[in-house]
């Protein structure tokens, strides 16, 4: 499970006029600025049109990236597979092949210079096991962190009507980002990158343009328009802007680079709108779980015979494991193999963490003849006690 409160500061969700549309409202430009310490709304138009996200999409990809890394689900020299759906994503992208590996740093840097769709479907893939199934991670998370009028289906931003959020609700992303993870927070404002001698330039040229800005993310489709949530430090006051919608980079861009410098101006004058928001909610460390994966649920109410399991392996990362369960499972000739559940058990090691592969759900002699049968074939494998307690586990046209 994504511990994240116990890390957490505690930060305002924005305050949330709902205005309920049955699909996005693309007439005009969705823009809103607020005060990145204390959330207070400084300047907003429009800000709860529902409205496709496009490539700001990643910002919820690497959150959640984020706090896998913080608790030691995986490590940024973890290496993930390239599958064919992954390599196969429409551009903008790395170029990434069928079958190769790309480490986790790597894909993070790609999604924040280059907005690669490859990369976001390489840590989606390597985190939730299917693009799908991350993807509602992704609508879990968002709510929980405030968010209360997005759904996700990807983890790239690439087309889907179903997609889709508010610039306010982006702004709320915006600052949990800067909050939870300052540590991260400051990569956003890398201006290149460079990945097998190939150098990648940054699609956000607010951060060449406006003094002070160091983040986030822009994005591009033709439903969509041109999108960016940017972010700004002058004087020790920091906004952050959403604006959505756009004809143009140019007509984009100029519109945030005045958001900002208006807001920034409120700030040092103390003239910022004083709209208060509602209580500042730390993120209850039990509120973000990983999501069953389609037919890996545990029975909710299993017999005391099929408490069974067998444990075939411990790997320095959650989704090693995980994928070495799915191997056995899926190659084998055995039917009790094929109908028993992956549970990944996380356990301490000294001062790392390494995660127990098992397969349970069996009865007791099936677990002794499957163990058996593994061990046959030079295959390690014990044979262990099950709880009864329900598992879970987490787990197209150009754009930017």
């Amino acid at each position: 499970m994504i511990n994240i409160g116990s890390s957490l500061k505690i930060f305002a969700a924005i305050t949330f006029v709902a205005t309920c549309l049955s699909k996005p409202a693309l007439a005009s430009v969705s823009s809103i600025t607020i005060d990145a310490k204390t959330g207070a709304v400084i300047s907003a138009s429009d800000p709860d049109s529902l409205r496709y996200p496009a490539s700001l999409t990643k910002l919820m990809t690497l959150y959640i990236t984020f706090s896998a890394l913080d608790n030691g689900l995986i490590k940024l020299d973890d290496e993930f597979p390239v599958s064919r759906t992954a390599a196969n994503r429409s551009p903008s992208r790395l170029g990434l092949r069928p079958g190769e590996k790309i480490k986790v740093r790597d894909a993070i840097m790609a999604l924040i210079v280059k907005s690669a769709n490859d990369c976001a479907t390489v840590l989606a893939e390597g985190l939730g096991y299917s693009e799908e199934n991350f993807a509602k991670t992704m609508t879990k998370v968002a709510k929980e962190i405030g968010m209360k009028n997005t759904t996700f289906k990807n983890a790239s931003g690439l087309p889907n009507r179903q997609q889709k959020t508010t610039a306010r609700d982006m702004a709320v992303l915006g600052a949990a980002m800067y909050h939870h993870f300052p540590h991260y927070y400051k990569l956003f404002s890398t201006k290149k990158f460079t990945y097998k001698g190939r150098t990648y330039y940054t699609h956000n040229h607010v951060l060449k343009q406006f003094a002070g800005a160091d983040g986030m993310k822009t994005g591009y489709t033709a439903a969509a328009g041109y999108n960016i949530i940017t972010s700004a430090e002058r004087d020790g006051n920091r906004v952050i802007s959403v604006t959505m919608g756009h004809k143009s980079i140019k007509q984009r861009d100029q519109k945030v680079a005045q958001m900002m410098d208006k807001g920034l101006k409120k700030l040092a004058l103390n003239l910022n709108n004083k709209e208060k928001l509602p209580v500042y909610a730390k993120i209850d460390s039990s509120a973000i779980k990983l999501l069953p994966t389609k037919n890996e649920e545990t029975q909710a109410n299993p017999s005391e015979d099929s408490l069974w399991g067998i444990q075939i392996g411990a790997f320095s990362n959650y989704a090693k494991a995980r994928n070495y369960a799915l191997k056995i499972r899926n190659e084998s000739s055995l039917k009790a193999i094929k109908k028993t559940k992956i549970d990944i058990e996380p356990a301490q090691k000294g001062a790392a963490i390494v995660y127990r592969s098992k397969l349970i759900g069996l009865e007791k002699n099936e677990a002794d003849k499957t163990c058996n049968h593994l061990k046959k074939s030079k295959k390690s494998c014990i044979v262990v006690a099950s709880s009864s307690k329900q598992q879970l586990v987490m787990v197209e046209n150009k754009h930017e």
